[in-house]
């Protein structure tokens, strides 16, 4: 009865224990979680004040000589060091007197004029900076008069409409919303949005800019609005899908952003380094735990070490052998014994924990091979490019090669190669961090369809390949610009891959209540025992890994990674020597 009592008593205090256990780790998770994500925060708002304050100061300023103080301000708000130098590295501006080195890779690069557009998202078409005004910011006696209009159109547009609501243009030019037409409500509406004289002096300089751009491409002139629109005639020559006419429109569009750069370049600072580093000088980590947050959760770890000591008390000797075993194999593990197992006894709740510290062991190991995989093959492709840069360059110092336009083409290939690598790596990156950021709005798949005919159309027809896309008239909500990436990349490797004389056909429909895109090849075809790789990192059917063949091997794992974040799913199918179909699977709009 007594040795029955103590078994009782034994099992309730070792219940006990196990329940506090739970309950604090819980406590501890959540606490840590919660800080964590507080200071994740924190230092991520901080890195992005940091760049659109010093992104406006650039915007509304001609150079950096007044850039000291900003700099001294931002890094007393964020308790980090802030440092701003030259494309060539010599120093702006540094909120350290005597400053420790600076790492080699600067955290951003400040440019009004190309606009990082994962960190401003206003940045626009042309990736100008809003606050990036230059001659056409208005003159305070304009502004006022302006204003003082636009409230009395706003009061009449009121009185006839019942609604309306006056905004302004990044340059303070108001104008009226309404869910209503307003043309033919008179009230001034089309006056208050006619350029004022500051407006028309600069519009016309950037009109007359961009007709120069457009003459030296053979393009007529357009009429340029304040808005930065256009108005033009239709190329002469366009089919029936208007190829032709597109082309030009992105010619024109292209010819307004070079135009509106070069007329903002004399009102806006040069070009700057960004360093974000803590006060040693070292890149900042991603969170810095604050004092409080450090001490709650020392203290629930305090508490669940003392609730463990006490259940391996109460537990007993038992425990003992099998937890040695345990710590011997976790410390050989640490050692860098990627082998480690444990034999594992019995069923009960020690073995449990025995097998699963053994698959965590082979998981450990096969995610160790997975890294050194992933490293070679990262080094590979990031080698033959600098490798090439190398070469051209000694080859020049050398004197063996004149430098020139080949040269400086050739040279900006392999940059770009190499800047396409990172960015597939970073946008992969951020996919596995949860971090991929989507903007989906209503989109209509014929549209989205027609860009990438349009996009792709001419590198088709130069490699021999006819491109056709039909789509049905179908909308989805999705981010266009990440789903547009992932079309792109499937139809880039199917006329990569596609021989002369094939055809690539792009399908979009509505399929059992899902939104379909299908992308189907006569190319070369993938074998079936290779098909279930297709989507991994750095995968090619090129074993070679030769660059005619293929790019970077990551286009395929991207479209995947861009296929969860929209609760979709992308399928391979193909047959060697025949061809290969992906299919993209999206929920419909809503």
């Amino acid at each position: 009865m007594r040795r029955s009592l103590l078994i009782r008593l034994l099992a309730v205090s070792v219940l006990v224990a196990v329940c506090s256990i739970a309950a604090t780790a819980w406590l501890a998770a959540r606490t840590a979680t919660g800080a964590i994500e507080q200071e994740q925060g924190r230092a991520l708002a901080d890195d992005n004040r940091i760049y659109t304050t010093l992104l406006d100061y650039a915007a509304t300023h001609p150079n950096w000589s007044e850039a000291g103080p900003v700099v001294a301000n931002l890094a007393r708000q964020t308790g980090r060091r802030v440092a701003l130098l030259t494309q060539d590295r010599r120093p702006i501006a540094d909120s350290v007197a005597k400053p420790d080195p600076l790492p080699s890779t600067a955290s951003a690069v400040v440019d009004p004029l190309a606009v990082d557009p994962a960190l401003v998202a206003d940045s626009g078409v042309d990736r100008v900076a809003p606050a990036a005004l230059g001659p056409f910011r208005l003159p305070a006696g304009e502004l006022t008069e302006l204003r003082g209009r636009g409230q009395k159109v706003l009061a009449c547009v009121r009185g006839r409409t019942g609604s309306g609501t006056l905004t302004e243009a990044p340059n303070g030019h108001p104008r009226i919303e309404s869910p209503y037409q307003l043309t033919g409500v008179g009230c001034g509406v089309s006056f208050l949005s006619d350029p004022t004289p500051t407006e028309e002096t600069a519009l016309t300089a950037l009109a007359k800019l961009v007709d120069d751009c457009l003459s030296r491409r053979g393009i007529g002139p357009v009429k340029l609005n304040l808005d930065r629109t256009w108005i033009s005639a239709p190329a002469k020559g366009a089919d029936s899908s208007g190829l032709v006419v597109q082309d030009t429109q992105q010619t024109i569009q292209a010819c307004v952003t070079t135009s509106r750069h070069e007329q903002l370049a004399s009102f806006v600072s040069p070009s700057a380094l960004l360093f974000v580093t803590s006060t040693g000088g070292a890149p900042p980590t991603t969170f810095d735990l604050s004092a409080g947050n450090r001490i709650r959760i020392a203290g629930v770890a305090a508490a669940v070490l003392a609730l463990t000591i006490v259940v391996t008390v109460l537990a007993g000797t038992r425990l003992v052998r099998p937890l040695r075993a345990l710590t011997g194999a976790a410390q050989r593990m640490k050692e860098g014994d990627a082998f480690a197992r444990v034999d594992v006894k019995g069923k009960d709740e020690l073995a449990r924990l025995a097998v699963a510290f053994n698959e965590m062991s082979a998981a450990r190991e096969r995610l160790e091979e997975q890294r050194k995989a992933m490293v070679s093959d990262i080094a590979h492709e990031l080698r033959t490019p600098l490798s090439n840069i190398r070469g051209w360059l000694e080859a020049t110092e050398d004197g063996v090669s004149e430098p020139g336009p080949a040269l400086v083409s050739s040279l900006l290939e392999e940059a770009l190669q190499l800047e396409h690598i990172v960015d597939d790596l970073q946008d992969l990156s951020m996919a596995d961090a949860g971090k991929l950021r989507l903007h989906p709005e209503p989109v209509w798949l014929v549209d989205l369809l027609a860009q990438v005919e349009v996009a792709h159309g001419g590198r088709a027809r130069e490699a021999g390949v006819t491109l056709s896309v039909r789509a049905d008239d179908v909308e989805l909500r999705a981010d266009p610009v990440r789903l547009r990436q992932a079309v792109d990349n499937l139809v880039t490797n199917a006329v990569r891959h596609t021989p002369e004389g094939g055809t690539v056909t792009v399908r979009g429909r509505r399929d059992d209540g899902e939104v379909v895109i299908e992308v189907t090849d006569t190319g070369e075809g993938i074998a079936a025992d290779e098909l279930p790789q297709v989507f991994d990192r750095f995968w090619r059917a090129d074993k070679s890994r030769s660059r005619p063949a293929g790019g970077s091997g990551l286009g395929l794992a991207i479209v995947k990674k861009l296929m969860e974040a929209h609760d979709g799913t992308v399928t391979a199918a193909s047959t060697a020597g025949e061809g290969s179909t992906f299919t993209l699977r999206l929920p419909p709009a809503d």
